[in-house]
């Protein structure tokens, strides 16, 4: 049996209708209440670093958020981040141990990396 012919659109009449398109619809922004965003009370938690991570930042217990900001503190005052990946962290004595012994890691790695010393 021979294939079937498709319908073409010759022939036809066009359609009187005007097809009306919809507004998009729009969720309602929401409303601030004018407070500050209070932090999670984990991340506020003092935390206590082992002897590696405690060489960089400190001994005494503090937040992960202030960890952190000692470590990029450390990190831009010696120019451990490296010039051409701005993305990857380059290790030197202190923080070779934080890193699991690598020479080098990302960012994005270096977190999960630095809460392995917390606790």
């Amino acid at each position: 049996m021979p294939p079937k012919k498709k319908a073409t659109a010759k022939g036809r009449k066009a359609s009187t209708k005007k097809s009306v398109k919809k507004p998009a619809k729009r969720k309602a922004a929401r409303k601030s209440s004018g407070k500050k965003r209070t932090p999670s009370a984990a991340f506020m938690k003092p935390m206590q670093p082992d002897a590696a991570l405690g060489a960089v930042v400190g001994n005494n217990a503090i937040p992960r958020t202030e960890v952190t900001k000692k470590i990029w503190a450390y990190i831009k005052r010696n120019g451990l981040q490296d010039s051409k990946n701005r993305r990857a962290i380059n290790a030197d004595d202190k923080l070779r141990p934080v890193f699991g012994g690598r020479s080098q890691v990302t960012m994005f790695d270096m977190t999960k990396l630095v809460n392995r010393h917390l606790s």
